[in-house]
C-alpha cells in the first residue's frame, strides 16, 4: 500500500519539477526573461530593431542547440529521479534503523520457527540413514541404554531360555469310592487305580518337568521327568509283579531324553522310560473320558524302557518303532528285547487311528529277591543271582487298535479292539485275551459333560484275571469343571462276569458282579498344552 501511494504522488511531482527546470534553463539563455521568470514580474517591452533581428538566431533552426535541450531534459529528469529515489531510500533506511517493535518481534519469531523447521527436517532425514547404515550416529544416551540392555540379556539369557522352553506341571488326584458288595478288606477287584472301597484315597500326586525340543529355537534335544506318588505307584512300577526291584523305580513314572536327528522331516529318538501307547487310555485322569480305567488299561503294558524312534512321513502318517526290555520292565528280567511297531493315521482333522503290534518275551528267567537286605555280592541289593530252570521262552503277541472321532465339537466317540496271545514256553498251550471297548463323551455346557463306556473281555486261560471267564463292565460318568485346573467326576460302574468272581462281605462267598459309586477330584496346574 505504501509503495502504491509513493508512486501515485511521486509521478506528478517529478513531472512538475521537470517542467520547472526546463523553463529555468531556457530563461538562462534570456537573462531578462530568466530574471523576470524567477521574480515572477513581467519585464518591460523593448522594441526590436532590424539589426537585432538579424543577430537573433532562431532556436528551432539550430540542430545542435535542439539536441542540447533534449540531453538537458534527460539529465534533469534523471537528476530529479535520483533525488526523489534517494529520498525514498533514505526514508526506507530511516524506517529500517527505527523499526516498529511489534514488527521486529514477529520477524524474529518467524526466523526462529524457520530455523526449527530446518533442524527437524535434517533430523528426520538423518534417522533412516543412521538405522540402516551408521549405527554409530545414534545419540550417546540411546546407545548406552542399548548396551546396558544387551549386557543384561547376555547375563540372564541362559536362565530366561531355560524357563521359556520348560514347563513345570503338577496334578493331584483323589477319590472316595463305595462298593455295594461291601467286600472283605474293602477291595475293588480288577481295578487299576480306584482300588479302595469306603475310604478317602489319594490315587496319585504328580510333578512333571519337561524341557521339550524346539526346532524353531534350534534346540534338538529335550528331557522329560514324571514323578508319581500315591496308590497308583503300587499298580505300575511300584508293583513287585512288574519289577524285580520296585523300590528303586516306585516314584518314577516317566524319565526319558529326546533328540531330533536332521533326517527328512525329523527323526525323533527317545531313550529312557515312558508310558505305553498300547490302549487308548492313559495315566493322567484329567485327560481321560471316565474316572476309573478299563480292563484293557489294567491288562496291557503300562510302560516300557529302551529306545523309541518316531518319524512323520506326512502330516497324516506317523510311524513309531520301539526296542525295549519288555512290558513294564525298567530292568530286564529275561534278557530278551521286545519290539513294538506303531502306525498313526490321521485321514481327517477329526479322526485319529492308531494300530499297534507288539512282540516280546514276558516271563521271568530269574528269581526275584523281595524286600532285599544286604547285597548277595559286591553289587546293589536286590539284584537277582539265581536263574529259573528251565527258563521260559514263550512269546507274547499283542494286536491293538483304537480310533478317536470328534464327531462334533461337543461329541467324541472312541473305539478300541485287542487281541493278545501268550505262551509260557514255546510248546505251551496259548492263552488268549480278546475284546474291546466303546466310549462316548458329550459336552453339554462348557463346564458340564456326560460320558459312558462299555467293555467286553474274553479271558481264556486266565491271562488277565487268573480265571477263564467273560468279563463285562458299563460305566456312566458325569463331569463338572469348576475352573481350568479343577474338576470333579461322579461315576457309577457295574462289573459282571459269567463266573462267580467278585468278593463279598462273607469269606469264601463270591458274586458274579460288583457295583461301585465313586467321586473323583482332580486338580492340575502348569503351562503344558494338550494331553499330558
Amino acid at each position: 500500500m505504501n509503495l502504491i501511494l509513493l508512486v501515485g504522488l511521486g509521478l506528478p511531482v517529478l513531472w512538475f519539477l521537470s517542467w520547472c527546470i526546463a523553463c529555468f534553463t531556457r530563461e538562462l539563455r534570456k537573462p531578462r526573461q530568466c530574471c523576470a521568470s524567477l521574480l515572477f514580474v513581467a519585464p518591460p517591452v523593448t522594441p526590436v530593431t532590424e539589426s537585432k533581428k538579424a543577430n537573433v538566431v532562431p532556436i528551432d533552426t539550430v540542430q545542435g542547440r535542439w539536441k542540447m535541450r533534449r540531453t538537458d531534459k534527460l539529465a534533469i529528469f534523471c537528476l530529479t529521479t535520483t533525488i526523489v529515489l534517494g529520498g525514498v531510500q533514505a526514508k526506507a533506511q530511516l524506517g529500517a534503523s527505527s523499526p516498529n517493535p511489534e514488527v521486529q518481534q514477529l520477524r524474529e519469531l518467524v526466523l526462529k520457527l524457520q530455523a526449527r523447521v530446518d533442524e527437524l527436517e535434517k533430523q528426520q532425514a538423518a534417522v533412516p540413514q543412521a538405522i540402516a547404515k551408521e549405527p554409530s550416529t545414534i545419540p550417546p544416551t540411546t546407545a548406552e541404554n542399548a548396551t546396558t540392555q544387551n549386557s543384561l540379556s547376555k547375563e540372564d539369557s541362559s536362565v530366561l531360555d531355560f524357563f521359556k522352553g520348560t514347563t513345570i506341571n503338577g496334578a493331584l488326584d483323589g477319590y472316595y469310592g463305595y462298593n455295594f458288595n461291601q467286600p472283605i478288606g474293602r477291595v475293588n477287584l480288577l481295578r487299576a487305580y480306584d482300588v479302595s472301597s469306603n475310604s478317602f484315597s489319594l490315587n496319585q500326586a504328580n510333578l512333571i518337568i519337561e524341557h521339550a525340543p524346539d526346532l524353531d529355537a534350534k534346540r534338538r534335544y529335550g528331557v522329560r521327568l514324571d514323578f508319581q506318588y500315591g496308590q497308583a505307584t503300587e499298580t505300575v512300577q511300584g508293583n513287585a509283579a512288574n519289577e524285580l526291584r520296585p523300590q528303586v523305580y516306585r516314584p518314577l513314572w516317566q524319565a526319558y531324553g529326546t533328540y531330533i536327528f536332521p533326517v527328512g522331516s525329523g527323526l525323533t529318538v527317545d531313550f529312557g522310560k515312558w508310558a505305553s501307547s498300547l490302549g487308548t487310555e492313559g495315566n493322567y485322569n484329567r485327560d481321560q473320558i471316565n474316572y476309573s480305567r478299563s480292563y484293557f488299561f489294567n491288562f496291557l503294558p503300562f510302560y516300557h524302557m529302551g529306545f523309541r524312534a518316531s518319524y512323520n512321513f506326512t502330516p497324516k502318517v506317523n510311524f513309531i518303532y520301539m526296542l525295549t526290555n519288555g512290558a513294564q520292565q525298567a530292568e530286564d528280567f529275561n534278557g530278551f528285547k521286545s519290539q513294538h511297531f506303531s502306525l498313526v493315521l490321521k485321514p481327517a482333522t477329526t479322526v485319529t487311528w492308531t494300530a499297534n503290534y507288539y512282540v516280546g518275551q514276558e516271563q521271568r528267567a530269574v528269581n526275584a529277591v523281595l524286600n532285599p537286605g544286604l547285597p548277595a555280592g559286591p553289587t546293589q541289593p536286590g539284584l537277582p543271582v539265581t536263574n529259573i530252570s528251565p527258563a521260559p521262552n514263550g512269546r507274547e503277541h499283542i494286536l491293538d487298535s483304537y480310533v478317536t472321532w470328534n464327531a462334533t465339537p461337543r461329541l467324541t466317540l472312541v473305539g478300541e479292539g485287542d487281541y493278545v496271545v501268550n505262551r509260557v514256553f514255546s510248546s505251551s498251550a496259548p492263552q488268549h485275551v480278546t475284546g474291546g471297548a466303546a466310549y462316548a463323551r458329550y459336552q453339554l455346557t462348557p463346564k458340564f459333560a456326560l460320558a459312558g463306556r462299555g467293555e467286553y473281555m474274553s479271558d481264556r486261560g486266565g491271562l488277565f484275571s487268573g480265571v477263564t471267564q467273560a468279563l463285562k463292565e458299563t460305566t456312566a460318568t458325569a463331569e463338572y469343571k469348576f475352573a481350568e485346573g479343577f474338576l470333579a467326576r461322579m461315576e457309577w460302574r457295574r462289573d459282571f462276569s459269567n463266573q462267580p468272581f467278585f468278593l463279598t462281605d462273607v469269606p469264601g462267598k463270591l458274586k458274579n458282579e460288583q457295583n461301585t459309586a465313586t467321586l473323583g477330584l482332580i486338580w492340575w496346574f502348569g503351562q503344558k498344552q494338550g494331553a499330558w
